[in-house]
């Protein structure tokens, strides 16, 4: 038989309770900042690693096609087949064997334009477009203004 002393210890107490809540406040206060800067860190790295990227990809065409470098038409230059002039076509061909170099244009990751996979050809920072690509060059960036910049206050459009 059970006696009335051993029913009763059965639950937690009050103390013990409260005690179990303050453990875990302390844990979340110590780890939800921690991954909070994770993920701002890894839209930077996302960044870096599009540019990349595009970088490699710009690199390849302008290889392949004997120095020339994409045009304005640089999504489809680079997501289509391409012929030695640099003509896209969603298809290869016997005169279309280049490309495609990307699966897919990759999007900003961060800034006020976080989200676009369009490309600024104009040769100046502005608008909604998430990149910015001068086709005389090949140089591509992000196209974010000075100041929006990274933790270490690096601007995003220097990567």
């Amino acid at each position: 038989m059970t006696s009335a002393r051993s029913l009763a210890r059965r639950g937690f107490s009050l103390i013990e309770l409260v005690i179990v809540i303050v453990i875990i406040g302390i844990i979340a206060a110590i780890a939800i900042p921690r991954m909070s800067r994770g993920a701002e860190g890894a839209n930077d790295s996302a960044l870096k690693a599009n540019l990349s990227v595009l970088r490699s990809a710009i690199d390849l065409y302008h290889t392949e096609h004997e120095g020339l470098y994409p045009t304005a038409a640089i999504v489809n230059q680079l997501t289509t087949y391409t012929n030695l002039g640099g003509t896209a076509q969603a298809t290869s061909d016997a005169s279309h064997i280049y490309g495609p170099y990307l699966s897919a244009f990759p999007v900003l990751p961060v800034g006020t334009n976080k989200g676009a996979a369009t490309v600024n050809t104009s040769g100046s920072q502005g608008g909604a477009q998430g990149w910015l690509y001068d086709p005389a060059t090949g140089k591509v960036t992000a196209n974010l203004p000075a100041g929006e910049a990274d933790k270490a206050g690096k601007d995003y459009n220097t990567y």
